[in-house]
């Protein structure tokens, strides 16, 4: 089931206490940031702090040490294609970890990949363009209403969505000289 909360204040203090625990999973990282709803003040959201971590080669990513720090793999998932755009798979693949104790979502994605900037991009988009930011909270609370038991449905119109705001903020981007923050 799928339940959106409103905004928590705590959701960075959270994502704060799960950094050293990546790192120690992930010696070889060069960035751990605060992604999605939880990283966007005021954002409705998944009680689930989304994290990305940034390599250089995700062959280099030990799973086993994930499994150690309590951080569950999920082989096999690769990000969206957004609508229009003809990738090839290097630029949407990751590797996946779940963690129950604290519910979070661990990306792991190589530097320089679309999928990479995609997540940093629309984060900082959001944090700049609250109306968006409550838009984008409005449609995930009118999707769980709909859909609360079909995260299939769910993320078949969350998705798209997403990249209609993107197309905004690949332009921000431009225009604001936007470039990938550092390490949060």
């Amino acid at each position: 089931m799928i339940e959106i909360a409103a905004a928590r204040e705590d959701w960075p203090d959270e994502f704060a206490r799960l950094k050293p625990i990546l790192r120690r999973a992930c010696p070889q990282l060069l960035a751990v940031h605060h992604i999605g709803s939880t990283a966007v003040p005021n954002l409705a959201a998944k009680d689930v702090i989304d994290i990305q971590v940034t390599v250089d080669d995700l062959a280099t990513v030990d799973i086993a040490a994930f499994e150690r720090e309590g951080f569950a793999a999920r082989a096999g998932l690769v990000d969206h294609c957004p609508p229009g755009l003809d990738l090839p798979p290097q630029e949407l693949t990751k590797h996946f970890f779940k963690r129950t104790v604290r519910p979070a979502n661990v990306h792991v994605r190589e530097q320089g990949r679309f999928n990479q900037r995609y997540a940093l991009l629309f984060r900082d988009y959001l944090r700049a363009h609250p109306g968006a930011a409550s838009a984008y909270g409005l449609i995930k609370q009118r999707l769980v209403a709909f859909f609360p038991d079909n995260a299939d449905a769910y993320y078949d119109i969350k998705d798209p969505v997403c990249d209609l705001i993107m197309a905004t903020a690949n332009e921000w981007a431009l225009y604001v000289d936007w470039s990938e923050p550092t390490s949060d």
